[in-house]
């Protein structure tokens, strides 16, 4: 019972532990009572007033000291009083002390000093990461406030090898996109929220929910199979400490957006991001509500506010109750202007439409995360987990310019403006359960549910040409849009609900003379089951009358259809199904289906030497996925595809303790991809301007062959020196690629027989200066520390249009044989200095200036004679301060992206292995580069206040 009690005062003193500071704690025994606890005990910091006393249970803690050495004395009426000297307190940890007291003096041999880390400080984690048989990288709460990360995507960015997507939530690792990663919290998998994604936009995790993320880049059998990247999962944050109740809030703003005289955004949502719009009754009377026009808006200030609190409770003698739980809100404003450019003919490298561009956007994100624990005893554990996310998006964007330089607006002119809401709201529910059953049986298992909505209610894309079109200044006019669907009011909804369960029992073997188990053999079973339903609906407006179409103001579209109704003859509406008077005209377009993962594993981790360790695992998985549809896109006559297959999945990873701070490991397994239902349904997507998508329905599943083989070094407890070399192959690799057709239009296919990518990452985390000074009351510390890590990576892939034509009935004519991978930069870089000055107790100020550089990526392969599109790379750099001013209060002061560089994406010319006899190409592009996208995202900059009572 005791150990009961005393270890769950550990975590308490964990939680309660302010980053900077530590603590003492233990249990006091009497020996004239047979080692019984001693209540009411004093035990006291020498030389200060600083003191606790034990209670019933001989439970004494002395919480948030300076780091620092200090000399303990225990004492109690009528016993000999105990001075423990040279107690050393680390920031962020507890020392531990258990002490026997007697009516006579006691020998101190038998006195142990330990340290327990807070499980989100770098140091906990990174003796994690030495002791652990697997290569998992984690980055904890601690480190997150430390490098100003505000969410789950940016915190993954900053460990090796990895990279931020720009303009979305999305990560690449070791060169490998979306496709090859999978999410998953608290172990269990999370949906994806976006029809484009396989993966949840890792930016709408806020790292105010999150106690630690890992990332495992090596493959071991308790994880799902669908594997090739990193299995990314984020820890909810839990709380075992006394109650706290913390306010905080945050304002700023955007050097772009606060930079233009005004803002602008879409009629229709309001500022919380809580808003959806039905279609409406008889839609093709234009019965529609909203307006086409844009609206102003106040002052582009960001802002976040966050209630957050937590509590524990003794339920009985041996069970305890906890609960955390944190709400916030917060908006963001930014703008995006520059260039926007279709692809460039291979005759003259002119693009085939060019725009100046401007984007607004309007961000909203709301959170609330509940959790509660129940531990009974040291045996039983349960925790349940509720999540809400809802996060929108308001965009406002104008492209100015050609629309077609051989049909629409071929000398300039034209214009297009897009309103669009995208709002994605998420809901999980997770149980958890552990359970030791004996020292050597342990049973854990876990459940859950999730259901994600996103809508896009009401997308407007209004499209108006110049009158003359060699008169691009002059009047505009929808007489010369050649397709109705320039001009369009779009409805969809995505919908997606997932069961899914985790068990495994585990049994430890030979005990060792440390009463640890050298063996442990644990056999577990993995399930998912998922639903996926999207329909879409968009209302087309073809002009009609082409000889009396008016004037348009490109500010005014709202009173073109208010002088000018449906009866005027100018214009009808109509669906891609019809127009009124088709049947079905209304019955929106539709895919989905089922994807169910059944998956067994059993895995041994065993230490065959005091120095070396193996865990092996063998998994299977039974995957079915299932998809119907029915749109206008596929006009083939089927509407139902099947993928059924069956994977056997080995892992095995070593570890060779070199010594107490060294390591080597080394890591082999095979996985899968596994194609995604959006890239399988026959649908066309139209997300961006100069950007429309369809699906596949026959591809079929990559497999990944993973080796990894590193050395690591620890200096200290909190640094790290690690060098490691890694490779793929990659069988039927997946591709986004352009279909040769008149729409131009992108697709998927397993494009070549191989892949291949190897690289090497070095990582460094050091102490360069540590000072520490003694006054009354405390020993303060002053600090600076250096982190960074660096990653190369080569990547190949085969290329064959003709295996594409043969396997799928699509057309492609890559430029080139070979081709780097989708999203793969050479290099990546991360660096932060970090300086940390303590004043005073619950006084310090702390300071981290972080950088980041990736090279440039491929964006899409090559096609028709271009070359491949690669997005550039640059330099990002943010200065994250705080000071706190006292146990309650603290200040922060965030800069990011302080170069503030050029975004830019272009059109390279064909060089390398080029095609020669594809008769698909005509030519190859010698003209580029051509810039297809640019814009600056400005400095970010923000003022952050928090109290906590």
């Amino acid at each position: 019972m005791r150990k009961i009690i005393f270890s769950l005062l550990l975590l308490t003193s964990v939680f309660l532990s302010a980053q900077e500071t530590g603590s003492i704690a233990g249990t006091l025994t009497d020996t004239e009572m047979n080692n019984e606890p001693l209540p009411f005990a004093n035990v006291v910091i020498k030389g200060t007033t600083k003191g606790t006393t034990s209670d019933f249970d001989g439970l004494y803690e002395i919480a948030n000291l300076e780091p620092g050495t200090y000399t303990v004395v225990f004492s109690f009426l009528g016993y000999e009083t105990v001075e423990m000297p040279n107690v050393q307190v680390e920031a962020g940890k507890v020392s531990t002390i258990n002490v026997p007291m007697a009516t006579t003096g006691v020998a101190l041999e038998g006195v142990t000093v330990t340290t327990v880390a807070r499980k989100d400080s770098e140091t906990a984690l990174l003796l994690d990461q030495k002791k652990a048989s697997t290569l998992e990288t984690s980055i904890g709460a601690q480190e997150l406030i430390r490098k100003g990360a505000g969410d789950a995507a940016t915190a993954v960015s900053k460990v090796t090898g990895i990279s931020k997507e720009e303009g979305s939530g999305n990560v690449y690792v070791r060169g490998l996109g979306d496709r090859f990663n999978i999410t998953t919290l608290n172990g269990l998998p999370l949906p994806s929220n976006n029809t484009s994604k396989k993966n949840i936009d890792l930016g709408i995790f806020g790292t105010s929910i999150i106690q630690s993320i890992g990332i495992d880049k090596t493959y071991n059998a308790k994880n799902y199979g669908d594997f090739g990247g990193a299995n990314i999962n984020i820890i909810s944050r839990d709380y075992t400490g006394t109650g706290f109740i913390e306010l905080g809030a945050q304002s700023g703003g955007n050097s772009e957006a606060l930079g233009e005289d005004q803002f602008y955004t879409t009629d229709g949502p309001n500022w919380s991001g809580f808003y959806d719009s039905s279609i409406p009754d008889n839609p093709f009377s234009n019965t529609f509500t909203t307006s086409w026009d844009r609206q102003q808006s106040g002052t582009p200030i960001n802002s976040n506010f966050s209630l957050k609190g937590g509590d524990s409770y003794y339920l009985g003698e041996n069970t305890k109750f906890n609960f955390f739980a944190v709400g916030s809100i917060g908006n963001n404003y930014s703008i995006r202007q520059g260039v926007n450019r279709g692809s460039p003919n291979v005759g003259n490298g002119l693009p085939n439409s060019d725009f100046d561009y401007i984007k607004y956007s309007y961000k909203t994100s709301s959170t609330l995360m509940a959790n509660a624990g129940l531990r009974l005893g040291n045996s039983h554990a349960f925790k349940y987990n509720f999540l809400l996310l809802n996060n929108s998006e308001q965009k406002l964007e104008n492209y100015d310019g050609i629309l077609d330089r051989e049909d629409d607006a071929p000398e300039g002119g034209g214009f297009i403006q897009r309103s669009t809401f995208d709002r994605t709201t998420l809901y999980i529910h997770q149980l958890l359960g552990d359970h030791k059953i004996s020292d050597n049986l342990e049973v854990n298992w876990g459940g859950g549910y999730n259901y994600v909505l996103n809508v896009i209610p009401d997308r407007r894309q209004s499209t108006v040409l110049p009158v003359n079109p060699s008169n691009p200044d002059g009047p505009k006019s929808f007489k010369l849009v050649s397709a109705a669907s320039e001009n369009h009011r779009f409805y969809q909804d995505l919908e997606e609900e997932e069961i899914s369960a985790n068990t495994s029992v585990t049994f430890k073997f030979k005990e060792n003379e440390d009463e640890e188990f050298d063996g442990k053999l644990t056999l577990g079973y993995n399930g998912r089951f998922k639903n996926v339903s999207f329909e879409a609906v968009q209302f087309n407006y073809q002009f009609l009358d082409i000889n009396n179409q008016p004037e348009v103001d490109i500010r005014n579209i709202d009173a073109y259809f208010e002088e000018n109704p449906l009866s005027s003859g100018l214009y009808q509406i109509r669906t891609f199904r019809g127009t009124s008077s088709t049947a079905g005209a209304l019955d929106p377009q539709t895919f989905g289906g089922d994807q169910q993962i059944n998956a067994a594993y059993l895995s041994l981790d065993y230490k065959l030497s005091p120095k070396f360790t193996l865990l092996a695992g063998i998994r299977g998985e039974q995957i079915n996925q299932t998809i119907e549809w029915n749109t206008t896109f596929d006009n083939s006559g089927n509407d139902r595809n099947e993928l059924d297959s069956f994977e056997l999945l080995p892992s095995l990873a070593l570890k060779y303790a070199v010594n107490d701070k060294q390591n080597l490991r080394f890591a082999a397994s095979k996985t899968y991809t596994l194609p995604q239902f959006k890239e399988r349904a026959p649908f066309l997507f139209q997300e961006e301007i100069n950007t429309d998508s369809y699906g596949n329905p026959a591809l079929k599943n990559s497999t990944n062959y993973n080796f990894d083989l590193r050395w690591e070094l620890f200096p200290t407890s909190s640094e790290i020196v690690s060098l490691g070399v890694f490779g793929k192959l990659i069988e039927n690799p997946i591709n986004t690629f352009l279909v040769v057709s008149a729409a131009n239009d992108l697709s998927y296919a397993n494009t070549g027989d191989t892949a291949t990518a190897f690289g090497a990452e070095l990582e460094l985390r050091m102490n360069i200066l540590e000072n520490e000074k003694e006054i009354t009351d405390a020993v303060l510390e002053e600090r600076l520390s250096i982190g960074g890590n660096i990653s190369y990576l080569n990547t190949n892939q085969e290329l064959d249009s003709n295996k594409v034509s043969s396997e799928t009935g699509l057309s492609a004519a890559f430029t080139n044989t070979e081709a780097p991978l989708q999203g793969a930069s050479d290099v990546i870089v991360n660096g932060d200095i970090s300086y940390l000055k303590e004043f005073g107790e619950n006084k310090n100020f702390s300071s981290t200036l972080a950088a980041n550089y990736f090279s440039s990526r491929l964006f899409a392969l090559g096609s028709t004679g271009r070359g491949h599109i690669v997005d550039e790379g640059y330099v990002t750099l943010d200065l994250i301060s705080k000071l706190q001013l006292n146990k309650h209060i603290e200040i922060g002061l965030n800069l990011k992206n302080l170069l503030n560089p050029l975004i830019e994406r272009v059109n390279e010319n064909a060089e390398g292995e080029l095609d020669m006899d594809n008769p698909a190409i005509p030519g190859f592009l010698e003209d580029g580069p051509v810039t297809l996208l640019s814009y600056k995202k400005g400095v970010d900059f923000s003022l952050s206040f928090s109290y906590k009572f």
